[in-house]
């Protein structure tokens, strides 16, 4: 699931029109309500007759279907009939006149809308919660996109949240550190969590209301300055990232390994190459659990290249030797074609976790 119709949390003035519409339609509603039990005990006291000739002659007064009448009635009932047949025209024509007004002005389909992204809101699973639509945000989210993996963007700003619903994107309009909004996005059901808002400040709070209502959620949070990565750490970020200190390394080995960065960037992010990195996670009840590489076989059986595994201690062995152990808990650092990789994904999960994409 790339990309989905985009919600937002509506403003002070769109509820106060919702309120409106609600209440317009329940006093019609009581309006109807009312003309039916008034021409029904009408009828009764005046005529005399059964409930259900009462309340019978009242529906075909009121839609003007042009029935015979039940009984033959006297001039009393007559003007009863036509105050029933007044007021019952009157409040149906005020329900059409309020249902075009509706849908003159857009509620009736935002309404809809709403409702459809509500479903979608709590349809959500397995999904990466992304706090900001900055410049960062929306590469990461073009990314999210392409790779067809699930996301919900939290962003305050009403410029850049419009920017995310033109792309398609579904989306929040709230304060990223509500523990409310974290519930509506459904941080109980969420693959990770990445805070990306344009202050370190707002990061941290975001990362401990994350942290607060999720504490085996994994967390990443994006850093300015060297006081805010500790911070982040603290509030229970599992990784920080400096866009700073990352582009200087990134400057850096483009300049005296050009060919290394352009190797694995195409590898990481190209749609068009066989050769793709990714990672891959071995499961508690994983038949490659407590085997060697060389047991396995991925290279025959797969036709991949590990070159590197992460414990689950977060050390990471690089080019591991044939005789290496994969434990539970492990993610694969491979290289291989879209086709091989997947195979080894059903191979090494037996928590149905996934490929994820390094």
């Amino acid at each position: 699931m790339a990309r989905l119709t985009a919600a937002r949390v509506r403003d002070a003035g769109a509820r106060g029109r919702a309120i409106s519409w609600w209440e317009g339609w329940r006093f019609v509603a009581i309006l109807i309500a009312l003309v039916m039990a008034g021409g029904t005990v009408g009828y009764v006291l005046i005529e005399g007759w059964s409930p259900w000739d009462a309340f019978y002659m009242t529906v075909i007064t009121i839609t003007t279907v042009g029935y015979r009448e039940v009984h033959p009635m006297s001039r009393a009932g007559e003007a009863f009939t036509v105050v029933i047949l007044l007021s019952g025209v009157g409040s149906f024509f005020y329900a059409f006149t309020l249902f075009m007004a509706l849908l003159a002005e857009g509620h009736f389909i935002e309404r809809r809308l709403q409702r459809k992204h509500v479903r979608m809101l709590d349809e959500l699973k397995d999904h990466f919660i992304l706090c900001g639509f900055g410049r960062m945000g929306e590469i990461i989210a073009r990314e999210f996109s392409r790779q067809h993996v699930a996301f919900v963007v939290i962003e305050r700003s009403s410029d850049r949240m419009q920017a995310a619903l033109e792309k398609g994107f579904l989306a929040v309009e709230a304060d990223a550190s509500s523990e409310d909004v974290l519930r509506t996005v459904r941080i109980d059901r969420a693959r990770g969590f990445i805070a990306a808002v344009g202050t370190d400040a707002e990061n941290v709070y975001a990362v401990l209301s994350a942290r607060l209502l999720r504490p085996d959620v994994f967390i990443i949070g994006r850093a300015e300055t060297e006081d805010a990565r500790v911070k982040l750490r603290r509030a229970g970020a599992d990784r920080v990232i400096s866009p700073y200190h990352i582009g200087g390394q990134q400057l850096a080995q483009t300049a005296l390994r050009p060919a290394v960065v352009d190797f694995v960037q195409l590898a990481t992010t190209s749609e068009n190459l066989e050769l793709n990195m990714e990672q891959v996670h071995i499961g508690e009840g994983s038949p490659l659990k407590g085997r060697s590489l060389v047991e396995a076989g991925l290279r025959q059986r797969f036709g991949v290249v590990v070159v590197g595994i992460r414990r689950i201690d977060g050390r990471m062995d690089f080019n591991p030797a044939p005789e290496t152990t994969m434990r539970a808990g492990d993610d694969l650092v491979v290289l291989g074609r879209a086709d091989s990789l997947k195979e080894l994904e059903a191979a090494a999960l037996a928590d149905a976790r996934g490929v994820q994409g390094g």
